[in-house]
């Protein structure tokens, strides 16, 4: 495992982007004290005040996972980051909001962004950004929902401790990915809304609908008030 820390990057995931991936070692980890432009998913601005939180991207190699089941990538770092909030013992767990953002009570702590380039059947390589709000205590009102480990627990913390303690949650369930191990009935059970009835926006169309699973491609799978059963990508579905 190695890291490189930047005082300031426009982006983690930006930066590696740019590089030959195929000249970087397998789970190398570009961590910015600051990012000036941090994104998240469908292009969203990520906010992190410089020097409060971690802001990093992981390149990793996982050639073993076949393009059709790249989401198993996502779901096993999403557990990653459950298994990281489990030793800090919360008053409420985390949950997974589809496809990879971390909750806790209602509210969003930590954001996942991975990309993949694939080399045939397989998966050449990927960026799997990670935003997790450490000592952040006050957002910007366009943040929706937000909440920091800071306001959880009281405490505040240092960054680089707490890296490698994330870093080794991640390395163990990109390990058992690696070994075969399918992360998918974990995951489900930490997925927010999984069998409740909630409120969605559905291709414009404002729905009740329950979540019952997610298909080997990682689309949402839910059966609305009116019986429709729906199959969703992150362009087709958003929250209430």
């Amino acid at each position: 495992m190695t890291v490189i820390q930047f005082g300031s990057l426009e982006s983690t995931n930006r930066y590696c982007e740019a590089l030959d991936l195929a000249g970087v070692e397998d789970f190398t980890c570009f961590w910015a004290l600051e990012q000036t432009a941090g994104i998240g998913q469908q292009g969203n601005h990520w906010h992190a005040s410089p020097g409060l939180n971690l802001t990093f991207s992981l390149v990793l190699h996982p050639a073993f996972l076949a393009a059709e089941r790249q989401f198993r990538l996502t779901q096993a770092l999403s557990l990653a980051l459950a298994d990281f909030l489990a030793d800090f013992h919360l008053r409420q767990p985390a949950f997974i909001k589809w496809p990879n953002d971390i909750y806790v009570d209602g509210k969003k702590l930590c954001g996942i962004l991975t990309s993949t380039r694939l080399q045939g059947a397989a998966i050449a390589s990927a960026v799997c950004g990670v935003g997790l709000n450490v000592n952040e205590t006050a957002f910007p009102d366009w943040v929706p929902n937000p909440t920091s480990l800071a306001l959880l627990t009281g405490r505040t913390f240092e960054l680089e401790p707490l890296l490698w303690q994330l870093l080794s949650c991640l390395e163990r369930r990109y390990g058992n990915l690696r070994a075969g191990l399918d992360p998918e009935e974990e995951y489900l059970k930490r997925l927010m809304n999984l069998g409740t009835p909630a409120h969605y926006l559905y291709n414009e169309e404002e729905i009740t609908a329950t979540i019952t699973g997610i298909d080997p491609h990682g689309r949402l799978l839910l059966t609305a008030a009116d019986g429709r059963r729906l199959s969703c990508g992150m362009k087709e579905i958003a929250f209430l």
